[in-house]
């Protein structure tokens, strides 16, 4: 559960570390409640822009109970921004992921004077202080730093936009560590740690649970997802970055040979305005397909929904051009379901080719539609791809691991703070 109250985000899901221990293990939890006994007491703020759609906002949502659970005070505030802001830094993340954009000196000053009036109505007195992606970077000019600032980002930062850089950088150099998600996102010339640290899903959300067939069966129903052909599914934003229209060349590629439905589904966020002008332009391109009843777009937020649609898929996409990890690739791995993706951003941390899914060149259609339709039609296929998936995120990519990963640093910040 979470409401705004408030900058504030209060999420209390009900779910607690030990709750996880069917999952992990022991020797998960107990090494978790050890690196978290000297940290007792110490207090940490996340600060983001949403706090609904997309991976940030859910990671965060499940992280921050379980820091409360193991003894850590944790509270999770949410940038308040009007359009044109989110514009601008909609914007922001489009450049970091390398479009050439230009900025003018007035939408700068507006990124600082929103940031600048937010500072105003939050203060920050606790020990540590993350910072995630571009949308409240300036905060830290706007306070008198006493604790060590994480700036947390999650995109790809592998080519960006040199000018923007230039400008974020400036902000950046102020924080005592900078947190990536991939080797290939480290900057030259910044003078603190860039760490890597990898996201995670939570195994117990209601986007991961186990969900019987009945549940499943009834959600689909309710959206009006037919099942008597095999689904083709992608899950992400109707953003030009996870290339919707792609998908959709893809699947009618596919359709030729193989008779499946394509689902759609990306809830609009609030902090990325271009979302419905993207949604309009798949539903035109795929018009005669969704007369037909082959595609389907799904807009709603509803995350139960999600979990059905990926259970019941026979084969996942993610189809990106830039991915700073792809959270969806991980919940579709985690459902045990094959997971066919491009090879960019992190998503070739969690897909070994050919043994946990399968990797092409994002530009590559006709590869796209040849490996669809081999799954399709080699269900045994599908089958040992999903199991092996399934078990790599259970090592690697639950928010277990990133509660350790966020006790270490905290431990590592606190100590050089005290030396």
């Amino acid at each position: 559960m979470a409401y705004m109250d408030g900058i504030t985000c209060i999420c209390d899901n009900g779910r607690t570390l030990e709750d996880h221990r069917p999952i992990v293990g022991d020797d998960v939890i107990s090494g978790i409640y050890r690196k978290a006994a000297s940290l007792r007491g110490k207090r940490v703020l996340h600060v983001n822009s949403t706090y609904q759609s997309g991976g940030v906002a859910e990671m965060i949502l499940s992280l921050v109970p379980l820091m409360n659970n193991v003894g850590i005070d944790t509270r999770w505030n949410i940038l308040n921004g009007d359009g044109e802001f989110f514009a601008i830094t909609k914007n922001f993340h489009n450049a970091l992921q390398g479009q050439a954009v230009a900025f003018s000196d007035e939408e700068k000053d507006l990124y600082l004077q929103t940031n600048e009036a937010f500072s105003g109505q939050m203060a920050i007195d606790h020990d540590l202080v993350v910072i995630h992606d571009p949308q409240p970077l300036p905060l830290i000019r706007f306070y008198r730093k006493t604790q060590p600032w994480v700036w947390r980002c999650h995109v790809d930062l592998s080519n960006p936009n040199p000018a923007l850089w230039e400008f974020l950088k400036g902000f950046v150099l102020d924080y005592d560590r900078m947190v990536i998600s991939h080797e290939h996102y480290r900057r030259r010339g910044m003078p603190m740690e860039q760490w890597i640290c990898r996201p995670a899903i939570d195994p117990l959300s209601e986007k991961n649970r186990d969900l019987s067939e009945a549940e499943t069966a009834a959600l689909l129903a309710k959206y009006g997802v037919p099942t008597d052909k095999p689904l083709v599914t992608q899950i992400s934003r109707f953003d030009k970055w996870k290339d919707p229209l792609g998908v959709v060349e893809v699947f009618s590629e596919v359709k030729r040979h193989v008779d499946c439905r394509l689902v759609l589904c990306g809830s609009m966020a609030p902090d990325d305005p271009e979302g419905w002008a993207i949604y309009r332009q798949v539903e035109d391109a795929a018009r005669p397909l969704i007369d037909a009843g082959d595609v389907i777009l799904i807009t709603a937020e509803d995350h139960l929904l999600v979990n059905a649609l990926q259970r019941a898929s026979a084969v996942i996409l993610q189809k990106s051009l830039r991915e700073g990890f792809g959270l969806t690739v991980t919940e579709g791995l985690w459902k045990g379901r094959p997971v066919i993706a491009s090879r960019v951003g992190g998503i070739p941390l969690q897909i070994e080719d050919g043994v946990t899914g399968f990797l092409l060149d994002p530009t590559d259609t006709e590869g796209f539609a040849w490996r669809v339709r081999q799954v399709l039609e080699n269900p045994d296929l599908g089958e040992r791809l999903g199991r092996a998936g399934k078990e790599h995120v259970r090592q690697h990519f639950l928010i277990t691991r990133l509660l350790s990963d966020y006790l270490d640093m905290l431990n590592a910040e606190l100590t050089i703070q005290e030396a």
